[in-house]
């Protein structure tokens, strides 16, 4: 075996061990967060400890501190992997696909509603249970600041993207249509429609893409 060919085989493992390494990372930290999510939503926040989360998903208690930082971090944990989504490929990137190849508004805004059915039931039950734990906690009343903020944040880069292919209504500004966006994928709203008004997720999903259709776009002449 030559030189190079001996480098080549050094390198070729090495990229197989740092992919090994990856991928046995990302699946701990997986089980991590759904056992997590499911302490947290059957035993309450504040009564669910890290040292039982840890003893749940058979890792050190230092190995969660280290991935996370404690409650608050796997609180976001949980939410960010909820809105990814169901499917290989991550809500996010399928909504800004939608967005830059479609032409129809109308098609665009019955995705997004779409997607808030398919995101709603995988982070509104967590949030709702730390918006009621932010009351005595700091730490996670920040975190869910953050995390409203992020998703402010998104919803800008939905409405500029509307505003810059001319689809809002006369009038909207992309300020505003990305206060409409952010407040109709608020997980309070679908709080109030699908978990305590027994809607099921489809009814919402399509109420939400009717409600930004009317409140965004210019109105259909028949």
């Amino acid at each position: 075996m030559t030189m190079d060919q001996k480098l080549s085989s050094v390198n070729a493992r090495r990229r197989y061990d740092s992919s090994g390494r990856r991928e046995r990372a990302r699946q701990t930290r997986d089980q991590i967060l759904g056992v997590a999510e499911e302490l947290f939503l059957s035993g309450g926040y504040a009564a669910t400890t890290v040292a039982a989360i840890a003893a749940a998903a058979r890792v050190s208690v230092e190995t969660i501190y280290k991935g996370f930082g404690g409650k608050p971090g796997l609180v976001r944990g949980i939410v960010e992997r909820g809105l990814t989504g169901e499917g290989p490929v991550p809500a996010e990137q399928r909504s800004d696909r939608i967005r830059g190849t479609e032409p129809d508004p109308h098609r665009i805004l019955a995705a997004w509603g779409a997607f808030t059915a398919e995101i709603g039931p995988r982070v509104a039950p967590i949030l709702a249970l730390a918006r009621d734990a932010a009351a005595s906690d700091p730490d996670v009343a920040v975190t869910l600041e953050q995390i409203s903020a992020a998703r402010l944040e998104r919803m800008t880069v939905n409405a500029r993207g509307l505003s810059d292919a001319g689809h809002l209504r006369p009038g909207i500004t992309p300020e505003q249509a990305a206060d409409i966006l952010w407040t109709y994928s608020s997980p309070e709203l679908y709080e109030l429609l699908v978990t305590r008004r027994r809607w099921a997720p489809e009814r919402y999903g399509q109420f939400v893409a009717q409600a930004l259709i009317a409140a965004l776009l210019p109105t259909q002449v028949t």
